[in-house]
């Protein structure tokens, strides 16, 4: 067991990086096993999270035991989603003996302190809170029960949990931390308790700093300050405090906008984001500035080892090889989930992520009668699996993934699958052909499943945006779509990427696999050759201490 009495990295941390700093981050995406994560934050927090150890960083990462995690997504009896909550516990990780008070609308809550030793996944030290515990009453105790909770008093008691709870539990470490990252806006109450601490909006921005990740404005929360002051989000400072720090006169408390003007500095997670969320928030005054640390993934975590020995070799015969293996593995997931036994020598193409209207998930079965015909082609056969898992009481969302099993019924060669966590995520990379990525252009920040993708010999089939500027090059190490002007209508949005991309599917996609292996295998070389080191997480990690602390 670790002492906490005065916490000490339990490993000598590199001189390279000089600055000790404490990572707040709502979920953390780390094993499948430890289910505290819904999506794309949590895999970048824990591929961050893997890089700081491996990087030997005196960073530690503070977050929420969530007893229920996200959701478990299963099914109904006519295949249709359903959702289900399912209790979590985990016998690797060690109790602190820590316990904190907050207060949540004027009343002390406890909370308990859980570690996840560096050793057990490879990742910097970790420290989860819980309020789950008898001291506390029902409605406290169930702040920490459902990640991302839809009720929105028991959303800002969960910010205060992670803001002020962290920073509670900075003092009871004894962690002198220079720098609090916070990842998003949702630890905003921890930045108004380091404004209790010095009382000068000066010296909070020394020791803040803040990552943002979503240029959608509904992804920017706006809560309402008299319910936020009644819930005792803003600590113990009066209102007046808390409107001059914040520059907030109206009724609402824009978040984000909060959190640009309380640190100093701020980053979007791809260039193209960066100059998004500078036209997002360029018309308001006394905002930090806003740099661009374009997201990635933890390499060692998510490549295929032996994959990458043949890539090294120029084995090409071995990576096909490989990519059958990964291939079948992966259908006997579709099969035992859908009775579909598909085909390893089919061209095969995985769309996987969050089902949200701007991701447009059922974009290519909008073109009904060219679909079908490419889908019941039997000389070039292509098979299609959607996996994905929205928010759960999104039903918009969830009638869009309900939509497509009706569709993939009527398909030998369409599935789709349920429980879109770490495991099913890398099943999918690695025994993908094709990784299709099809959102409205502007709208993904980043989007780093295609990363992860392109390090299992994936190739990306995308729009231009989040990070994928950065990277794809059309017919070289990805397929890359012309995208729609962002100023039409979303009707013609649609209209416009969906011919583009069935013409890149059908006459490059689809004739370069069947007609071109020895093309279609440079272009997976190419790829896997010119994701790394760039989009390895191991170098944004770094960017951080160089851009964002120092």
């Amino acid at each position: 067991m670790t002492s906490f009495q005065s916490f000490r990295h339990p490993y000598p941390t590199s001189s390279k990086f000089d600055q000790r700093v404490a990572y707040f981050c709502m979920e953390f995406g780390i094993d499948q096993a430890l289910k505290i994560y819904s999506g794309g934050l949590g895999y970048l927090a824990g591929s961050h999270i893997r890089s700081a150890y491996q990087l030997k960083q005196p960073l530690i990462g503070i977050g929420i035991l969530w007893k229920y995690g996200y959701y478990d997504q299963v099914r109904k009896q006519d295949q249709s989603m359903d959702v289900l909550f399912m209790e979590r516990h985990y016998n690797f990780l060690e109790e602190t003996g820590i316990t904190l008070t907050i207060h949540v609308h004027n009343n002390p809550v406890k909370v308990k302190v859980y570690y996840l030793p560096p050793q057990r996944f490879g990742t910097a030290p970790i420290f989860l809170l819980s309020t789950d515990i008898p001291e506390n009453d029902y409605l406290s105790q169930k702040i920490s029960h459902h990640l991302y909770d839809s009720n929105t008093s028991a959303k800002m008691a969960q910010h205060i949990l992670l803001g002020a709870g962290g920073m509670a539990l900075l003092d009871a470490l004894d962690y002198q931390a220079d720098i609090h990252h916070f990842n998003e806006a949702h630890p905003l109450p921890g930045a108004f308790k380091l404004y209790e601490k010095y009382r000068d909006l000066d010296e909070v921005k020394k020791r803040l700093v803040f990552t943002t990740h979503t240029p959608v404005p509904a992804g920017n929360e706006i809560l309402n300050m008299d319910h936020l002051y009644q819930m005792s989000y803003f600590g113990s400072l009066e209102m007046d405090d808390v409107r001059k720090i914040t520059q907030t006169y109206g009724s609402e408390l824009n978040l984000t906008l909060a959190m640009l003007r309380m640190a100093k500095r701020a980053n979007a997670v791809s260039q193209m984001h960066g100059e998004v969320a500078r036209e997002m928030w360029g018309g308001y005054h006394d905002i930090c500035p806003i740099n661009a640390i374009t997201n990635a993934q933890n390499a060692l975590f998510w490549a295929d080892k032996e994959m990458h020995e043949a890539l090294q070799l120029n084995d090409r015969d071995a990576l096909r090889a490989r990519k059958r293996h990964f291939k079948e593995v992966l259908f006997a997931e579709v099969a035992d989930q859908t009775g579909k036994i598909l085909d390893p020598e089919a061209l095969t193409i995985v769309w996987a992520r969050r089902y949200a209207p701007y991701k447009r998930a059922h974009l290519f079965t909008q073109d009904a009668e060219r679909f079908h015909r490419l889908l019941t082609d039997q000389d070039r056969p292509v098979q299609f699996i959607w996996a994905g898992k929205p928010y759960p009481f999104d039903h918009h969302a969830i009638e869009v993934f309900n939509s497509l099993v009706r569709f993939t019924n009527n398909y030998s060669n369409c599935a789709v699958l349920v429980g879109y966590e770490i495991g099913l995520s890398k099943m999918l990379k690695q025994g993908s052909d094709v990784w299709l990525n099809n959102p409205r252009i502007g709208k993904e920040a980043s989007g780093t499943s295609g990363m992860t993708a392109a390090m299992n010999g994936s190739l990306n089939f995308s729009i231009p945006d989040g990070w994928v500027p950065e990277f794809g090059k059309h017919l070289h190490n990805a397929f890359v779509s012309e995208a729609a002007d962002p100023t039409f209508s979303e009707w013609h949005q649609d209209e416009f990427d969906l011919l583009k991309m069935m013409d890149i599917l059908e006459y490059d996609v689809i004739r370069m696999y069947y007609e071109d292996q020895t093309a279609w295998m440079q272009m997976v070389v190419n790829s896997m050759n010119e994701i790394q080191p760039f989009f390895d997480s191991n170098r944004m990690a770094t960017e951080y201490y160089e851009k964002l602390y120092r």
